[in-house]
């Protein structure tokens, strides 16, 4: 197994034990991530490790190949399917084995996936992320640097100086800077303005325009 592969698994099964610290109740609440409830989102990461690939296709076919669309369309009917439990275990035994497009999707692109659901899910319920710092900085270094077909966060860092206030990781020394901890840019990076409140620096209006 790659250092991606074991990184991923190693994560999940952490997320999965945050996730069964959730009050029923909580998971009914809206989560960052717009228009999705937390319970939508843990259905979500469920399917990104297990979604057939002529599934996934027939969805963005019935939305006109809106991936988005299709997206939110597949977790919401997963997640009136299933209860929050269910979809705990499952997505535990799908760390360990995945299946349909999660066994081929690049592990790197999904541990940064993975990441910024539990942040949606823990910010919204006025948690602090519990992700370790090597996990987040890891997430960031990806953010930055691979080219991630739907979520542009190389974009929107793309001429900024960033810098984690909580571990050494930074990127770029020219442009106008971002400051913050690293689960706020990672956040911020993945299209989530809520974060910007937790930033500082001459950069946060620059990236406050691509979000």
């Amino acid at each position: 197994m790659s250092d991606s592969a074991d990184a991923l698994r190693d994560n999940d099964l952490r997320l999965a034990e945050f996730a069964r610290g959730i009050t029923a109740a909580q998971w009914a609440e809206p989560s960052l991530c717009t228009e999705w409830t937390n319970h939508d989102v843990l259905a979500h990461l469920v399917i990104g490790y297990s979604a057939g690939v002529t599934e996934a296709a027939a969805s963005m076919l019935r939305h006109r190949g809106s991936f988005d669309k299709a997206n939110t369309e597949m977790a919401r009917r997963l997640a009136a399917q299933r209860n929050p439990a269910e979809l705990i275990e499952e997505f535990s035994a799908l760390a360990r084995r995945p299946r349909g497009i999660g066994r081929v999707f690049p592990k790197r692109l999904l541990l940064g996936d993975h990441v910024i659901h539990e942040l949606d899910i823990a910010y919204a319920l006025g948690q602090e992320s519990s992700i370790p710092t090597p996990t987040l900085a890891a997430v960031l270094d990806t953010q930055v640097r691979v080219p991630n077909p739907f979520v542009p966060a190389a974009a929107r860092a793309r001429g900024l100086t960033l810098r984690a206030t909580d571990t050494q990781w930074s990127h770029g020394t020219e442009g106008p800077t971002v400051s913050g901890q690293a689960a706020h840019l990672a956040s911020l990076l993945g299209g989530r303005p809520w974060a910007l409140q937790h930033v500082s620096g001459d950069g946060v209006g620059a990236l406050c325009t691509r979000i």
